[in-house]
C-alpha cells in the first residue's frame, strides 16, 4: 500500500470551524479562579519524548515534524522566553505537551477553557488544538478537538472554552473511553500545523482560565447511537447525565423525547413514544433512565427500517446525534443462510438502488471517517487501516470493540451489509501490539518450506480475525528482480517458481480452495497484490516524489510477462484467492507501442487476462488511493479503473467524493449499470462466504492465543529456517555453548530493525516497539550461564573472548521510501563496518545481516569466518539462536541472488552473464553429513532424480537434488566463479519446477567447473 498511508491523519481534514479569539487581558469575574499556567515556556518542561513529561514534535514522514526551540523574545507576552518551531509539512505534522505517565493525570475541571498566546503570520490557515482526556496516559487518552485560523498579525491571545471541543472520532481508544471530556483526567495538548506551505510559528502562556459552570460541566449521552431489534421486540435506549469531575450535577437536567422521522411507519411498525426524563439537582454523574421504543409484527418480509429518538436537552450539553432504533430486515431470500450464495447475491443486488451499489464500492481509512454516522449515510461497503491506523490502546479488545461499532452502524442502512475490514497483515498481524510478528515473505522464501509458509498463515489468519477483521491484504506475489526495490522484502523472491511454491500460505490464511473455511473464526480472506509486475519495475523509471524504482515502469516482453510475473497470479487464482489488488506500477510491453499503461488503468490485463482467461471470481481492489494516478481528471479516474475491472475501490479521504462520482459517472452512461452489477455481486459474493450476514461482529473466542507460546513457536521456526549460511570457514558454527562470546553491531539488541517494515506502523522504527526476543536475548536464553556481553559500538574491549557475534544490517523502511537512491544503498553503515572490522580483527567471527534485501559485503568477506542472511526475522529473535547454538540445523538457502556490487543490479537466476557474490539458491548445512563420493555419487543421485521425476516422486526427486547440492557446495566451497555460480543457481530453479534429472544435471556442470 502507499506511501499516503499512517496511523494518525492530518486533522484538517476533520475540524470546525473558527474559534472566537478573545482580546487579552480580559478581566474576569470576581468569583472566577485565578489563571493557572500549563506551560510559560521559560524552561521548566523539557524536550522530552513519553512516558516522561515533555514537547516533542510528531509528523508522517521524516522531514513532518517541526523545529522546536525555546527563544528570548523582548516582545515575549509572559516571561523571557517562547516556544518556537519551523516546519514544511507535506503529510501531517504537530508538536504535544504530554504530562508525565507515572504521575497522576491533572484536574481542569473547574475551568472554563484554556488559552494560549499565538503569535500570528496572517497566512489563513487553520491550526488544531487538541486536549487529552481520560484514559491511563497521555496515548492512551480520548482526543478532543478544535481549531482556530491563522489570519492575523502579531500576538493575540486565543481562549478556548472547552465546550468548543469535539470528540474526535478517528484516533480512540477502545473507540472511545466514554465520549464524555471529563477534564479530571487530564494528560496534555497538542497542535496539528499547517500543510502545504512552509512557515514558523511563536507560542506562549498555555494556562487555564475562567470558571466552569454546570451548563460547561454536564452533558447527556446515550448508550449507543444504533440500537437494532427484531421485529416485534423492544429497544431499550439508555440516557445518562454525565459530568466533568463526576461530580453530581448542581441544576435540574431534563431530556424530552419522542420518536419522530425514520423510514418506519408508526402504528404499524412502531408504537409512537413521547415524555420527559428529569434528572434532578444532586443526581449523581452517571445516573441513567430507559426509553422503551416497541415495535409492531406485520408479518411481511422486510429491509430494515429506523426509528430516530429525538432528544431535546435543558440544563446540559445534548449528545452530538439522536439515538435510533433500527427494525432488522427479515424475511428476505439474501437473509437465507441455507440458499446457494450466488442466489443470495442475486436476491440481494436486484434490491439496490445505484447509491447503494456504489457504496459497498467504496472503502474508506477508519481514520478518514467523519464522523460514524457516515457508514450508513454513505452506505460505505468496506473499511481498512492503514500501517499503523490502530485504536488506542492497540490491543485486540481494542480491535474489535471498534470494529463491532462499526458494524453497529452498518445496521442502520436499509440491507444491514456488513462491512467487510480490511489489514495489511504482511507478516502476521503486524499493526496490533504482542502479536506474533512472522519473518517477512523474502525471509519465508528462504525457508523452501511450503508447509511452514502454510502455517505461517494460519497464525496470521487466527490472529487476524480473533480481533474482528475478516480481510487481509496479503500475500505479495511480486517477484523481485532489483533489490535496490524498497518492497524487495515482500516478495518471496527472485524465481516465479519459488513465489508459486510459497502460495501455500493462501490456504493458510483462507483454508480450502472452494472458499468453505471463510466463515471459520481463525480464516480470513486473501488477497493476491500486486497485480501485475510490481517487482520488475526499472531503475529511475518512478514517477512518484522521490522513489526511484517502487511505483515504476515495468518493461517486459509478452514472454518474460507470461513466464516471471504472471505465473504467480495464476496459481493464486487456482488456489482460490479471495481478492486481487492491483500495483500502482505501470507495464510496458515491449512490441505492442502502447507505452506504459498504469495497472489500475490496464482493462486487458484485469478484464481480460485476471477475470476472463484466468476465471478470477473474486474481486479486485485498488490499492491505497492509487486510481488518483490515472491520467485525466476525477471523473475520468473513476470511470477508467472502474471499466477496467476494478470492483472495490480503496478511496481513503475521498470516499464522498468517488462515491458520488461513482453515481454520476453511471446516470451519464459512461459505466455500465451491468459493470457496476458485476462488481457489487463480486463484493457481496465473499461477503457471504465470510460469514458476515449471520455473525458480522467480532468473534474473539481466539483472542487468547494471540501472541502465544504455540504461534511463536511457528515463527520461532521460520526464524530459525530462514537463516542462510552463506559462509562457515573452519566450522565455527555452530556456536558451543561453552565459548566466551562478544556480541557487537546495531541489530544485535533491536526488535524494530529486526521487524523490519509494517510492523506496528506503516514504516516500522527501531527499538522495543511490540514485544519479542531480540537477536541478543535469544542467545542468551540458548545458552544460559554462558559468558555473552554485548558492546553495540564495540567500546567494550575484546580481549578474552573465544568468538565474535556482529550482527548488522538495516534500520525499518517500507516501500518507496526504502528504495535505494531515496537517501538509501546497499551498504553496511559506517558503524557497522568498523564494529565488523574490529571484532572480525581480533578474533573468530559471525556476521549476521539482518536486512530485507542482500548488503554489500566486498573485500571484508575474507576476513569473515562465518557470514548469515538473517533477513527480517520477526519477533522471534529464539530462531535465530536455535541455529547459532545447533538447536536447529541451517537449512535457508538464498531466495535472491547476492551482488558483489551495487554495479551488477539486476542480476538474477537465469541471466546469461552471472558472476554474484553468492548463488540463488546458495545455502550452507550444519549438524548435517554432507554425501561424499564425488562424481560417482552425482551419477547415481542423477538416475535416481530422473526416476523420481518419471514416476512423480516429488519428495524423492527433491531429496536426490537437495543431496547434489550440498555436495556440489562443498567442492566449491569459497571458489565461486561464474562457471560453478551459474549452473548452480539453474538447478535450484528446475528442481522448483520438478525438473530433477536436470538439477543434478546442472549441479554436475557446477562441480566439474569448481
Amino acid at each position: 500500500m502507499s506511501a499516503r498511508r499512517t496511523a494518525l491523519l492530518a486533522c484538517a481534514a476533520l475540524l470546525t470551524g473558527l474559534l472566537p479569539l478573545t482580546a487579552a487581558g480580559a478581566a474576569a469575574g470576581a468569583d472566577e479562579p485565578a489563571p493557572v499556567p500549563v506551560d510559560t515556556f521559560e524552561g521548566e518542561v523539557p524536550f522530552a519524548n513519553p512516558p516522561a513529561e515533555g514537547l516533542f514534535p510528531w509528523g508522517g514522514d521524516a522531514d513532518d515534524p517541526p523545529r522546536l526551540a525555546l527563544t528570548a523574545r523582548d516582545d515575549a507576552p509572559q516571561g523571557a522566553k517562547v516556544l518556537t518551531g519551523g516546519y514544511d509539512i507535506s503529510g501531517y505534522g504537530g508538536f504535544t505537551h504530554d504530562f508525565a505517565f507515572d504521575r497522576p493525570a491533572r484536574d481542569w475541571s473547574a475551568h472554563k477553557g484554556i488559552r494560549f498566546w499565538w503569535e500570528g503570520r496572517d497566512n489563513g490557515k487553520r491550526i488544531s488544538f487538541e486536549i487529552k482526556d481520560g484514559g491511563a496516559n497521555g496515548e492512551a487518552s480520548e482526543l478532543w478537538t478544535t481549531s482556530f485560523t491563522d489570519d492575523f498579525t502579531g500576538w493575540k491571545q486565543i481562549e478556548i472554552p472547552f465546550t468548543d471541543f469535539t470528540y474526535r472520532t478517528d484516533y480512540q481508544p477502545v473507540g472511545g473511553i466514554d465520549q464524555v471530556l471529563g477534564l479530571t483526567g487530564m494528560w496534555g495538548y497538542a497542535l496539528t500545523l499547517p500543510t502545504g506551505v512552509k512557515g514558523d510559528f511563536a507560542m506562549d502562556g498555555v494556562e487555564l482560565y475562567g470558571k466552569g459552570a454546570q451548563s460547561l460541566r454536564a452533558s447527556v449521552v446515550t448508550d449507543a447511537a444504533v440500537h437494532t431489534v427484531k421485529e416485534g421486540a423492544a429497544a431499550d435506549v439508555r440516557i445518562s447525565v454525565a459530568t466533568t469531575g463526576s461530580v453530581p450535577i448542581d441544576e435540574p437536567v431534563t431530556v424530552a423525547y419522542e420518536t419522530a422521522g425514520g423510514t418506519a411507519e408508526a402504528g404499524t411498525d412502531y408504537t409512537r413514544v413521547a415524555g420527559e426524563l428529569t434528572f434532578p439537582a444532586g443526581t449523581a454523574s452517571g445516573t441513567s433512565r430507559t426509553v422503551r421504543v416497541p415495535t409492531l409484527k406485520d408479518r411481511s418480509a422486510e429491509s430494515a427500517e429506523t426509528v430516530p429518538l429525538k432528544l431535546t436537552v435543558t440544563g446540559a450539553r445534548a449528545p452530538a446525534e439522536n439515538p435510533q432504533v433500527v427494525i432488522d430486515a427479515h424475511g428476505l431470500p439474501y437473509l437465507d443462510a441455507k440458499l446457494p450464495v450466488k442466489k443470495r447475491v442475486a436476491d440481494l443486488v436486484s434490491r439496490l438502488s445505484l447509491e447503494e451499489k456504489a457504496g459497498q464500492m467504496t472503502q474508506a481509512e477508519r481514520g478518514a471517517l467523519g464522523t460514524p454516522g457516515d457508514i450508513a449515510a454513505y452506505d460505505l461497503g468496506s473499511l481498512l487501516s492503514g500501517g499503523g491506523s490502530t485504536p488506542t490502546p492497540n490491543v485486540p479488545e481494542a480491535w474489535s470493540r471498534m470494529i463491532d461499532a462499526f458494524q453497529l452502524r452498518a445496521r442502520a442502512t436499509r440491507f444491514q451489509i456488513p462491512l467487510i475490514y480490511g489489514v495489511d497483515a504482511v507478516h502476521g498481524h503486524n499493526n496490533l501490539f504482542g502479536a506474533t510478528v512472522m519473518p517477512h515473505n523474502i525471509g519465508i522464501g528462504a525457508t523452501r518450506d511450503p508447509r511452514l509458509a502454510e502455517r505461517t498463515g494460519e497464525v496470521t489468519a487466527a490472529e487476524v480475525r480473533a480481533t474482528g477483521v475478516p480481510w487481509d491484504f496479503a500475500p505479495c506475489l511480486c517477484v523481485t528482480r532489483d533489490e535496490r526495490w524498497g518492497r524487495s522484502y515482500e516478495s518471496f523472491g527472485e524465481d516465479p517458481a519459488l513465489v508459486k511454491s510459497m502460495e501455500t500460505v493462501i490456504q493458510g490464511l483462507q483454508g480450502a480452495r472452494d472458499g468453505r473455511d471463510l466463515k471459520d473464526d481463525d480464516r480470513v480472506l486473501a488477497t493476491a497484490k500486486h497485480y501485475v509486475g510490481d517487482g520488475g519495475t526499472g531503475y529511475g523509471s518512478s514517477a512518484t516524489g522521490s522513489y526511484t524504482i517502487d511505483q515504476g515502469v515495468t518493461k517486459v516482453t509478452r514472454q518474460e510477462l507470461e513466464a516471471v510475473h504472471l505465473a504467480p497470479f495464476k496459481t493464486a487464482v487456482d488456489r482460490g484467492v479471495g481478492t486481487v489488488m492491483p500495483s500502482y506500477s505501470s507495464l510496458d510491453i515491449i512490441g505492442d507501442d502502447a507505452g506504459p499503461v498504469k495497472m489500475h488503468a490496464d482493462a486487458e490485463m484485469i478484464n481480460g487476462v485476471l477475470k476472463d482467461r484466468m476465471g478470477f471470481d473474486g474481486f479486485v481492489i485498488s490499492d491505497w488511493a492509487a486510481i488518483d494516478q490515472i491520467p485525466g481528471d476525477y471523473a475520468s479516474d473513476v470511470r477508467t479503473s472502474v471499466n477496467a475491472g476494478l470492483d472495490m475501490i480503496m478511496v481513503p479521504y475521498e470516499y464522498k467524493n468517488f462515491r458520488t462520482t461513482l453515481v454520476d459517472e453511471v446516470k451519464a452512461g459512461r459505466i455500465s449499470e451491468r459493470r457496476v452489477d458485476d462488481a457489487v455481486s463480486r463484493i457481496l459474493a465473499q461477503k457471504f462466504r465470510l460469514g458476515l450476514f449471520e455473525k458480522p461482529y467480532a468473534d474473539t473466542s481466539g483472542a487468547s492465543k494471540i501472541g502465544s507460546s504455540a504461534h511463536r513457536a511457528v515463527a520461532r521456526q521460520a526464524a530459525a529456517e530462514s537463516q542462510v549460511l552463506l559462509k562457515n570457514a573452519g566450522g565455527v558454527l555452530p556456536l558451543k555453548k561453552s565459548q566466551k562470546v562478544y556480541v557487537a553491531g546495531s541489530n544485535a539488541d533491536d526488535l524494530g530493525n529486526q521487524t523490519g517494515g509494517w510492523t506496528i506502523t506503516w514504516q516500522g522504527a527501531s527499538g522495543k516497539i511490540t514485544d519479542g526476543t531480540t537477536v541478543l536475548q535469544g542467545m542468551r536464553k540458548a545458552a544460559p550461564g554462558a559468558r555473552i556481553d554485548y558492546s553495540k559500538d564495540t567500546s567494550a574491549p575484546t580481549e578474552g573472548y573465544d568468538v565474535g557475534v556482529v550482527v548488522v544490517g538495516e534500520t525499518p523502511y517500507a516501500e518507496g521510501v526504502g528504495d535505494v537512491g531515496n537517501g538509501n544503498d546497499l551498504e553496511l553503515t559506517a558503524a557497522d563496518k568498523a564494529a565488523v572490522d574490529k571484532v572480525c580483527g581480533a578474533m573468530k567471527c559471525v556476521v549476521l545481516t539482518v536486512s530485507g534485501r542482500p548488503q554489500l559485503i566486498g573485500d571484508r568477506l575474507g576476513d569473515i569466518d562465518a557470514l548469515v542472511a538473517s533477513w527480517l526475522p520477526g519477533t522471534e529473535g529464539d530462531g535465530v539462536a536455535d541455529v547459532l547454538y545447533g538447536k536447529r540445523a541451517f537449512t535457508g538457502q538464498l531466495p535472491v541472488t547476492w551482488p558483489k556490487s551495487e554495479a551488477q543490479l539486476p542480476i538474477n537466476v537465469g541471466d546469461a552473464s552471472y558472476d554474484p557474490q553468492f548463488p540463488y539458491g546458495w545455502g550452507l548445512t550444519t549438524l548435517t553429513k554432507v554425501p561424499g563420493g564425488g562424481s560417482a555419487a552425482l551419477r547415481t543421485l542423477a538416475l535416481v532424480a530422473a526416476k523420481a521425476e518419471r514416476l512423480g516422486a516429488d519428495e524423492a526427486g527433491r531429496a536426490a537434488v537437495t543431496k547434489a547440492r550440498l555436495l556440489v557446495q562443498q567442492r566449491i566451497g569459497t571458489r565461486l566463479t561464474p562457471a560453478t555460480a551459474k549452473p548452480f543457481a539453474d538447478a535450484d530453479h528446475l528442481l522448483l519446477t520438478g525438473r530433477y534429472k536436470e538439477a543434478v544435471a546442472r549441479l554436475t556442470t557446477a562441480y566439474k567447473s569448481a
